[in-house]
C-alpha cells in the first residue's frame, strides 16, 4: 500500500506541492504568530519582573493592559510611607501615546522621578544624566538602538512635540521612554498618577504588608508584583481570542486545501480506482490509500512549515527587533491541525472514492 501512496504522490508532483504548501500555511499561522505573541509578551513580563518593588498601588481599573488611567492622589506615598513595612514609595504615571511610526501605532511611556526609582528597583544611567526639564526624556539602550538615536537627539511625543534626549538606562524596566514625573503630569494637564510602587521592608512579608495597607486604605487596589508577571498572555484584553482565531484558521486552511486537492485528484483518477475495485480492492483499501497521501502530505506539510516558521521568525526579529518564544504545546497543536486537517479533508473524497462503480467507470472511462 506504501508503494502505491508513494507513486500517486509521485504522478502529481506540482498538484502534491501545492498542497503541501497549503498544509504548511496553516502550521506557518499558529507557530509564527504565536511564537511571536509569546515572545512579545514575555518581553513585557520581563520588563515589569525587573521592579524590584513588590506591591503596586493604584485605584480599580488604574492598571488595565492599554491603561492610561491617573487617578491615584500622589499624597498616598506620602501616606503609604506611614505603614509598618513600608520601606520606600515611588509614584509613576503610565501613559499609552498613539504614534505612527511605532510598529504597531502605540507607545507606552513612564513618568517618574527617576533618583528613586533607579534606587528602589537596582538601575542605573550607562550614559548620560536623568531628565530635569519637562522637555527632557531618556531611554533603554534597546531603544536607542532601534530608533539610531543618540544622546542630545530630539523625540517627538504627544502630537510631534519634541523632547530632547539626556540619558540612557539598563536595564530595561517597565517602559523604554521616562519622562520626568512633572514632565508627564505637565503633558496630561494632571497632578495625579497611575500607580505607587511599594518597597517592602526587610523581613516582612509582602502579602502581610499588602493586606496592612489594604486595612489602612480601603476602596484601593493593590497589586503584588509577582502576580503581574504571571500569565501575560492573560492579561492582553483578546489576545486568547486571537490565539483561538488562529487555530481555527490554520485548521480550516489545511482542511480546505487537501479536501480540494484530493477530490481533484480523485475525479482524474476514476478509472485507475475503477481498475483497482475490479482487480478486488476492497473499500477499506481505497480509502486507506487516499487517507495515506493526505497523511503524508500532512507531514510534509509539517516540515515545510517548521522550516519556513523558524527562517521567518530568524529574518524578523533581525529586521524589526521582535522577540519570538516558541512554545512546545503550540507546536504540537500546529501538528495536530496540519496531520488532523489533512486526514478530515481527505475523508469525503476517499468515501466517494471507495464507493466508485467500476462497471460504471470501466464504461464510461
Amino acid at each position: 500500500m506504501l508503494e502505491l501512496v508513494f507513486a500517486n504522490l509521485r504522478v502529481r508532483p506540482f498538484r502534491t506541492l501545492i498542497s503541501v504548501i497549503g498544509v504548511s500555511l496553516g502550521v506557518v499561522l499558529v507557530i509564527l504568530f504565536t511564537g511571536l505573541v509569546r515572545g512579545m509578551s514575555n518581553d513585557m513580563a520581563k520588563r515589569a519582573a525587573n521592579w524590584k518593588a513588590e506591591i503596586l498601588f493604584t485605584r480599580p481599573g488604574g492598571m488595565e493592559a492599554t491603561s492610561s488611567n491617573t487617578a491615584v492622589n500622589v499624597a498616598y506615598a506620602t501616606r503609604l510611607l506611614e505603614i509598618e513595612g513600608v520601606a520606600s514609595t515611588v509614584p509613576v504615571i503610565r501613559y499609552f501615546s498613539p504614534d505612527s511610526k511605532s510598529r504597531w501605532g502605540l507607545k507606552q511611556i513612564d513618568g517618574v522621578d527617576w533618583q528613586p526609582f533607579a534606587e528602589m528597583n537596582e538601575m542605573s544611567l550607562v550614559a548620560g544624566r536623568a531628565p530635569q526639564a519637562i522637555d527632557e526624556i531618556i531611554m533603554d539602550e534597546r531603544q536607542i538602538e532601534t530608533d539610531s538615536l543618540k544622546i542630545g537627539d530630539t523625540y517627538d511625543l504627544f502630537g510631534e512635540k519634541p523632547y530632547r534626549i539626556v540619558g540612557i538606562f539598563s536595564p530595561p524596566s517597565g517602559a523604554r521612554i521616562k519622562l520626568s514625573l512633572a514632565g508627564l503630569q505637565d503633558a496630561l494637564q494632571t497632578d495625579k498618577c497611575t500607580y505607587i510602587l511599594v518597597k517592602t521592608k526587610d523581613g516582612y512579608d509582602p502579602v502581610a504588608v499588602a493586606a496592612k495597607i489594604n486595612e489602612v486604605l480601603p476602596g484601593n487596589k493593590i497589586n503584588l508584583s509577582r502576580d503581574l508577571v504571571i500569565d501575560a498572555q492573560e492579561r492582553i484584553p483578546g489576545l486568547n481570542t486571537f490565539l483561538r482565531v488562529l487555530v481555527v484558521l490554520g485548521a480550516f486552511v489545511s482542511t480546505i486545501f487537501v479536501l480540494l486537492s484530493m477530490y481533484t485528484t480523485i475525479t482524474e483518477r476514476r478509472k485507475e480506482i475503477g481498475i483497482l475495485k475490479s482487480l478486488g480492492s476492497s473499500k477499506s483499501l481505497i480509502i486507506r490509500v487516499i487517507e495515506g497521501e493526505a497523511l503524508m502530505i500532512g507531514i510534509l506539510g509539517v516540515i515545510l512549515g517548521a522550516v519556513v516558521s523558524a527562517a521567518a521568525s530568524i529574518m524578523i526579529s533581525r529586521q524589526f527587533d521582535l522577540a519570538f518564544e516558541f512554545s512546545r504545546g503550540w507546536i504540537l497543536i500546529a501538528v495536530a491541525i496540519a496531520i488532523g486537517g489533512s486526514l478530515i479533508g481527505a475523508l469525503y473524497p476517499a468515501w466517494k472514492a471507495a464507493g466508485l462503480d467500476p462497471v460504471e467507470v470501466m464504461v464510461n472511462e
